[in-house]
């Protein structure tokens, strides 16, 4: 194994060092303890247990592979990881993403000063820190009411609610107190909430830039059009291409540019929320990362873009720069099963589903005997179905069939029925 073509992956899963060992590159892991047993990693040539959100830690296991191996590229493809990465990059001087920018799009309060003292006319919402009571009366009066309480440093919509009006405060402020400084429940990602934010309440249907960075060139691949439940802000669908038209996707593509040049993102993956306001786009939140909710399944179903190579092989020059941006081939869509409280019976159909045409991925977040609640947040939701067509109405169609017709979860509610998971519908209430 040759220190020039070898990568060190903090986090990963079995795909990703697999797809790693398909385009030649030695391949180290730094692997979470509390992820070891469902993804050990098997293929790679080391792997090593270590808490990579401890960048103490993380030094020492890294240094010990640096001295004994040796790498040529640091990186992450996982939220928890993302850190992890920057720090190795400026530890060794590997020129990657470093931790400076990965905080940035880590800490959504830090993206938003960042965007504002950057002044290149990348669009954002007004924001502060909630670290009192009082703040959220002070920025209800500059700000109007409904206005966005969310965690700095949280992912997939955990712990983001809206504060409608005066009377809904105390409560906002009883929540906040209850999660701030505790591990991310019911979720997969090893790290606690780190202090809470208030944002504007940005009025807009919402899509996604999937897009990849070349040397500070940044191509948007494809956008996601995404549709939220009507009462949290978890994803109850993703469709791709947007049925935007061309003027619309050109300010999403230009906006996008602009702020990964205010992030100071040169190279690799972004997953860049936006909604369409008046205004044009806003920023919502950012991840130097490809989207979750099996988004980078659509770019590969709709443009047959494999992000998760490009993310391996573009810093070892393994892989073509995208330019022009690719034009879709077919259309895709992500659809998911939620349930209401109870706990989960049975699972079956599954890998039925995954033999299915035109199925792209079946992913399952639950096992029998989980217990499940209402969407709160898109940790809620009990699993999807991407399914790939000729159009965007003939894809969500092919999912939703598939999650009807082969996947079948049954879940025990608080009064003994056996109830079947059903297909989230874009706009219908969640916490039920």
């Amino acid at each position: 194994m040759q220190a020039d073509s070898t990568v060190l992956l903090v986090g990963a899963t079995e795909a990703s060092v697999r797809k790693a060992k398909d385009l030649g590159l030695g391949v180290l892991v730094l692997q979470h303890p509390e992820r070891l047993a469902e993804a050990p990693c098997e293929p790679a040539d080391a792997v090593r247990a270590v808490d990579y959100t401890e960048l103490t830690a993380l030094e020492t296991a890294a240094r010990e592979l640096w001295s004994t191996t040796g790498f040529t590229a640091v990186l992450s493809l996982t939220e928890p990881g993302l850190e992890g990465a920057g720090f190795l990059n400026d530890l060794f001087g590997l020129g990657g993403t470093g931790l400076e920018a990965a905080r940035r799009f880590r800490d959504k309060l830090a993206m938003r000063r960042r965007l504002v003292a950057a002044g290149n006319g990348a669009a954002t919402a007004g924001a502060a820190p909630l670290t009192k009571r009082s703040d959220l009366d002070e920025f209800a009066d500059r700000h109007g009411f409904p206005f966005v309480v969310k965690p700095r440093n949280g992912t997939g919509s955990y712990g983001v609610f809206r504060v409608t009006g005066p009377e809904a405060a105390d409560t906002a402020w009883e929540t906040v107190s209850a999660l701030n400084g505790q591990p991310m429940a019911r979720t997969s990602m090893p790290f606690a909430l780190d202090g809470f934010m208030m944002e504007e309440y940005v009025e807009g249907p919402q899509f996604s830039a999937e897009s990849f960075s070349f040397d500070g060139r940044h191509v948007v691949v494809g956008i996601t059009e995404t549709h939220l439940a009507a009462d949290s802000f978890a994803a109850f669908s993703h469709v791709m291409p947007s049925r935007l038209d061309a003027a619309a996707e050109a300010t999403i593509a230009d906006a996008t540019s602009r702020f990964l040049d205010a992030m100071e993102l040169r190279n690799g993956p972004a997953h860049t929320e936006f909604r369409l306001s008046e205004r044009g786009p806003v920023v919502i939140e950012s991840h130097n990362r490809y989207g979750g909710g099996a988004i980078k399944e659509l770019v590969r179903g709709a443009y047959g873009i494999d992000l998760e190579t490009y993310a391996l092989g573009w810093p070892f020059g393994l892989v073509p720069e995208l330019s022009p941006p690719p034009r879709a081939q077919r259309a895709a869509a992500v659809r998911f099963l939620v349930s209401g409280p109870g706990q989960v019976e049975s699972i079956t159909g599954v890998e039925d589903a995954r033999a299915e045409p035109g199925v792209l991925t079946a992913q399952m977040w639950v096992k029998p005997g989980d217990a499940v609640r209402g969407v709160e947040n898109s940790w809620d939701r009990l699993g999807l179905v991407a399914a790939t067509a000729a159009t965007t109405d003939l894809a969500v169609r092919r999912a939703d069939a598939v999650l009807q017709d082969t996947i079948r979860i049954q879940v025990r509610g608080a009064d003994g029925a056996l109830r079947d998971a059903r297909v989230a519908l874009p706009g219908a209430r969640a916490a039920v």
